[in-house]
């Protein structure tokens, strides 16, 4: 016998992720008879997806409830779990990129950007801890590693991180020609700086296989790539950038891992497009325009089915479950269906080197007790060195300036981090305070500005003293 709970989403008119959470909800008998509260700013897609869901239990003759509301204390009474998909930084995306390019930093300024992101998410966990502190958070939307770290440390919430760059093994195995069902792989790091630490095929270690992939196979398959761009996504797990770091820290970097290796990857669009492929990689001029149209016509889809009442919710979107892991994760915790996930949570000793209260990705056992984080092995010292510390500390950079509200902390961070997932390098003193002062003037960045006011830094009074 299944429990029924309560299941709020935060930033519901996510409708391509909403639809797939409603459709995993009711393909889970488990939990028959349960609510889901939609909540979003966004009235008009809120209501579109809330609309999108009844017909589509009513179609598949579930056991679901839906409610919907733009008040998020509203939403949050009673939860039993939330789950965050809402990002802040998103509606002046093309400004931002425009203002960094304008600045030098062609794929981006890697430093600072995620204050809209981490003020919503540590307000969502903070209004939990008033409205429903015994409720799971389930954090989905980016930036996952700072952002869980963030609330982990300042609430006491019960937090989960999640992100599907895993699957990537699922791409590997394909380019090699293995089945993925026969594959067994452990990818531990930090969210978005994974590494193959465990790729075995049959129960044989599968590096052998790479080896020789590369050896024979690459550059047929990178040729391909560019004569026959259809074939493939916008990305690609298998790129001259992946093999090249592969080559140099000695295992394979897996999903959004891909996209980092360091800013001279990244220079200008011929050199993307050299490593990552004829898309130049994520966020390029290249890979964004098709991307964004990608991300928009899957909405519009959403929009005409529920705009036509005589199509079939259940035909356009088929029951199948998806991979995502929140409603499995969410059967484990209720109903004691123990499952093996990877997840996003304070370390406490599961990956050696990474302080215990960093939120570190990795494998754990869920069920009605908890988490059961699993011990893996040591990354090789290279990696922990040249990527896993700097990002740590380029981490605890961002947090401290936006907990302190210090300004001078984002113009030193752009002139000193240059982590493993850094879009553009800085050149000069000029380029990041010409870019910093030109962003926080921007109209849409007036509450960050406030955040981050002019005024004198800390190390002024010592100067005081010592004259």
């Amino acid at each position: 016998m299944g429990t029924p709970i309560k299941v709020t989403v935060i930033g519901a008119g996510s409708a391509t992720f909403s639809l797939g959470l409603v459709k995993d909800l009711c393909l889970t008998e488990n939990l028959a008879g349960s609510h889901v509260t939609f909540m979003d700013i966004d009235a008009e897609r809120l209501e579109m997806i809330h609309r999108l869901a009844e017909r589509y239990i009513g179609e598949l003759g579930g056991k679901l409830t839906f409610d919907e509301t733009t008040d998020r204390a509203k939403a949050l009474r009673e939860a039993d779990f939330v789950i965050n998909t809402a990002g802040g930084e998103y509606s002046h995306w093309q400004e931002r990129r425009d203002l960094a390019k304008k600045h030098g930093y062609y794929s981006g300024a890697g430093f600072g950007v995620n204050y809209y992101n981490l003020k919503l998410m540590l307000d969502v966990a903070r209004d939990m801890e008033k409205i429903c502190p015994d409720a799971w958070l389930i954090q989905s939307g980016n930036p996952v590693y700072q952002g869980t770290t963030l609330m982990t440390r300042e609430t006491g919430i019960k937090i989960i991180g999640l992100c599907h760059g895993h699957y990537g093994y699922i791409t590997i195995a394909q380019v090699l020609g293995l089945d993925p069902a026969k594959v067994v792989w452990t990818a531990p790091g930090l969210n978005h700086t994974i590494w193959l630490t465990e790729f075995r095929y049959e129960g044989q270690d599968a590096y052998p296989l790479l080896d020789e992939w590369i050896e024979t196979k690459a550059e047929a398959y990178w040729q391909d790539r560019v004569d026959h761009p259809e074939k493939y996504g916008l990305e690609d797990q298998m790129s001259r950038a992946v093999i090249d770091q592969y080559r140099r820290f000695g295992l394979l970097p897996v999903g959004d891992t891909t996209r980092g290796g360091g800013w001279w990857y990244k220079t200008d669009l011929e050199t993307r497009v050299h490593w990552y492929g004829p898309t130049g990689g994520f966020s390029s001029d290249l890979h964004s325009p098709p991307f964004i149209k990608r991300h928009y016509q899957r909405i519009e889809e959403i929009r005409q089915v529920v705009a036509d009442p005589s199509r079939s919710v259940l035909e356009a979107f088929p029951p199948v479950k998806t991979r995502e892991q929140q409603v499995p994760i969410i059967d484990a915790l209720v109903n004691d269906v123990a499952a093996k996930f990877q997840i996003n949570v304070p370390n406490q000793g599961a990956v050696p080197g990474i302080p215990d209260d960093v939120v570190a990705e990795m494998p754990a056992y869920i069920d009605k007790g908890g988490i059961h984080r699993l011990q893996v092995n040591p990354l090789p010292k290279k990696i922990m060195i040249e990527v896993i510390w700097p990002m740590i500390l380029s981490m605890e950079w961002e947090l401290e300036a936006f907990l302190t509200g210090d300004r001078d902390m984002l113009l030193d961070g752009l002139l000193m981090v240059n982590t493993y997932q850094a879009g553009g390098h800085t050149v000069s003193y000029e380029q990041a305070k010409g870019y910093l002062d030109d962003m926080l003037a921007q109209p849409y960045n007036r509450d960050m500005a406030e955040h981050f006011p002019l005024r004198e830094p800390s190390w002024a009074r010592v100067l005081k003293r010592k004259g």
